[in-house]
């Protein structure tokens, strides 16, 4: 990989500072100093103390990742949304795990994109999944193609400015037609579930009600301002209103669906690289957007 910039003041300042101010991150200048990669101050390979004076050319120049064996590359579906030497979207589908695990190595989102990697020749070939969606639910996905496209979205990662919204449908009326779920969460002894607890750690969860079917169902637009693992899951059923379909949060199988109703509608971040705001949607898919018109069959008969 390559980077340049171009310093065009007479600011006296060393390497390492100046790329930091880019957004270089301590861990790659870990890298560096371990032989990993290298700058270029003027064409000429200079050590991260080098002291910069006047308008220079500085050059970044990162050794690949080294791929992991035991993560096979998968030629199964990928749905790309947009594609760029640094960033990937992807349109998740129901089923699909976003990183290897215990019980998938071989055929997760990691395994599809490395895979995708692969046939274009690419050299990294360690993909970062950024916004990393829970097995079953579906949508928009953003995925890093190298180390330094992580490291300089991790900012906004971590101030939660990467916007992240949500359609998901719960069971039930909600009280409020928009409202923010402020309660700290924790995994629940003995479970994969997670729980509202004071010793966890912070979740807000915003929404706004969409649409209502009376006692039935509520659809909501949802936008996360933390990411805790089933965050949006555990929410919903701390306010009694588990999603349909969510059995692990004692959602109801109901409307043809198989799963949580909850689908990752849009993505929107600043590109670090080009300082361009990117925004991208997706779709509601098939099985929800089913159960939605099945809904509102259901509403429509009520009221007769």
């Amino acid at each position: 990989m390559k980077f340049t910039w171009q310093k065009e003041d007479n600011k006296i300042e060393t390497v390492k500072s100046f790329l930091s101010k880019k957004g270089v991150s301590h861990r790659m200048f870990r890298s560096i100093k371990h032989k990993q990669g290298k700058v270029l101050v003027n064409r000429r390979r200079k050590t991260l103390d080098f002291v910069l004076q006047d308008p220079s050319g500085i050059t970044l120049l990162l050794d690949p990742e080294k791929p992991d064996p035991a993560v096979p590359p998968s030629d199964g579906q990928l749905n790309v949304i947009f594609e760029d030497s640094n960033w990937l979207i992807v349109d998740k589908q129901a089923g699909l795990n976003s990183v290897p695990g215990p019980s998938d190595r071989s055929d997760t989102l990691v395994n599809r994109v490395k895979g995708h990697l692969i046939m274009q020749k690419a050299k990294d070939l360690v993909p970062h999944v950024l916004t990393r969606l829970d097995r079953f639910t579906s949508g928009v996905t953003l995925v890093a193609k190298h180390r330094f496209a992580q490291g300089l979205i991790n900012c906004q990662m971590e101030s939660h400015s990467v916007d992240k919204r949500y359609l998901a449908l719960v069971e039930g009326q909600l009280e409020c037609e928009h409202g923010l779920i402020d309660q700290p969460l924790r995994q629940a002894p003995g479970s994969y579930a997670q729980e509202v607890n004071l010793a966890g750690k912070q979740a807000q969860t915003e929404y706004w009600v969409k649409e209502s079917f009376g006692k039935i169902a509520t659809l909501v637009e949802v936008q996360l301002h933390t990411g805790r693992t089933h965050q949006i899951r555990a929410h919903f059923k701390y306010l009694g209103h588990p999603l349909l379909g969510d059995e692990l949060y004692g959602g109801k199988f109901v409307y043809g669906l198989q799963r949580q109703a909850l689908h990752a509608t849009d993505l929107s971040f600043i590109d670090p690289f080009t300082n361009k705001q990117m925004i991208f949607h997706s779709q509601l898919p098939a099985d929800l957007t089913a159960a939605l018109q099945q809904l509102r069959s259901v509403g429509k008969n009520n009221l007769r």
